[in-house]
């Protein structure tokens, strides 16, 4: 430990594996709760906002500490590191799980200790040496150092990356290597090692997954996969207005943070462990399904869906509750909720069977449900008029769709008459038809 290594910690803030204490009050609430989850550190003499508030380390003190970790059912192996005017107690995660003190049994939920009822205690018990995808360490060391920069910069610490960083977020080991969270948000390629995290986004005609409107797989880092996820979403879909007085405002088809939400859950909360599907996003005239494999953890169930919080990938979770993407761990399904009963066209229902199926359904279709495809279509024929030579990438970096849309428009505009190619591939051009109605 060193001032710049604090400095960060204390930027950093509590998490999934750090705790700020100012006393040992209720310090057997917090070990318990880091053994029976990951393991974890406990500042003592930081304040919850994150101020140094110093602590007296004696030998009486540090054997009191002793007896509240002995004193433990069973009892918690502990380490004690004295820097400055802070006592910082690591605590390793049990391997006689489940940890007892004397007012319960805790875990370990995103920067709080919980206490457990009778069946998340029976489940831990259940799940004890189980593996945990996010957890899993890896022969790589490679990062990019761009997504640790900008990662930090989202989540308000400033300091220059070295290397204590990843490890203080809980991404390395001591030795530098990855674990798996550390593949998913800090390498631009995580596909390269884990051949399924990636998002595919559709967009369909009609309410079938028959005709193809555009198509796109993001593979890049986690967090940039659901930037591009949402933007996908924002092209694919209908943006009206609703005009007050002088004021103007933009009513998407579907409540966009409520979207956000869901493609999250998936990506946290997705099973990375099998390996023969991915995350899904489907847009179709009438609903919005966002698909990912893995059913509900034990306790949880379908009733208990935004009450309380059982997390199959902690790490993930907690990387992204950092950022502030995720404002509280276990409120996302009813954030969603209360989002599209605030839009008010919007029902949303899940499926759980295996697969996490979230599903926005309009309420009522406008009769001008193409609208979003006929405007593209208008678009492209009306850059074909400005520009007869114009490419379909050309068309593509203009319209937002990719190549593929772009084929799968220009196919239909031909079968319907309205655009014909005049020359090769090379050296040609498009004509825009009129269509004579009868």
């Amino acid at each position: 430990m060193d001032k710049k290594e604090l400095d960060f910690i204390l930027q950093e803030g509590e998490g999934l594996k750090l705790e700020f204490k100012e006393s040992l009050s209720n310090l057997d609430k917090e070990i318990v709760a880091f053994a029976n989850s990951e393991g974890g550190r406990i500042f003592l003499g930081v304040s919850d906002n994150k101020k140094i508030r110093g602590i007296k380390t004696t030998n009486k003190l540090k054997s009191e500490i002793q007896d509240i970790a002995n004193n433990c059912d069973p009892k918690i192996k502990i380490k004690l590191e004295s820097f400055e005017d802070i006592l910082i107690i690591h605590v390793e995660e049990g391997k006689d799980k489940p940890y007892k003190c004397s007012s319960g049994f805790y875990l370990r939920q995103g920067p709080n200790s919980q206490k457990m009822k009778r069946d998340e205690i029976i489940e831990l018990v259940r799940n004890t040496n189980k593996i945990r995808f996010d957890e899993i360490l890896t022969k790589q060391t490679k990062v990019d150092k761009s997504l640790i920069e900008e990662f930090l910069r989202k989540a308000g610490i400033r300091q220059t990356v070295d290397n204590t960083t990843l490890f203080n977020l809980g991404v390395t080991d001591e030795k530098g290597f990855l674990n798996n969270a550390g593949i998913l948000f800090f390498t631009n390629t995580p596909k390269k090692f884990l051949i399924n995290a990636y998002i595919t986004c559709a967009r369909y005609k009609g309410l079938e997954k028959v005709n193809v409107i555009d198509r796109k797989d993001f593979d890049e880092d986690l967090v940039t996969q659901v930037e591009q996820a949402i933007e996908f979403v924002k092209r694919n879909t209908r943006l009206e207005y609703e005009i007050k007085g002088l004021y103007r405002k933009d009513v998407p088809e579907y409540p966009i943070e409520a979207i956000r939400e869901a493609i999250l859950n998936a990506v946290m909360h997705r099973d990375y462990l099998e390996r023969g599907a991915n995350v899904q996003v489907d847009i179709f005239d009438n609903r919005l399904t966002i698909t990912n494999i893995g059913g509900l953890i034990k306790p949880l169930t379908k009733e208990k869906l935004g009450k309380i919080a059982v997390r199959r990938n902690p790490l993930i979770a907690d990387l992204f509750h950092r950022i502030h993407l995720v404002e509280k761990i276990g409120s996302g399904i009813k954030k969603i909720k209360d989002e599209c009963k605030k839009h008010g066209n919007i029902s949303f229902e899940v499926e759980t069977n295996g697969y996490f199926i979230a599903t926005f359904k309009l309420k009522t279709v406008d009769k001008t449900v193409d609208k979003t495809v006929d405007k593209t279509v208008d678009k492209i024929l009306a850059l074909i008029e400005a520009n007869p030579e114009i490419t379909q990438e050309g068309l593509a970096g203009k319209t937002g769709l990719t190549i593929r849309g772009v084929e799968w428009n220009i196919s239909n505009l031909k079968k319907q008459g309205k655009l014909k190619r005049i020359g090769g591939k090379k050296g040609g051009h498009w004509k825009v038809k009129e269509v004579q109605h009868e």
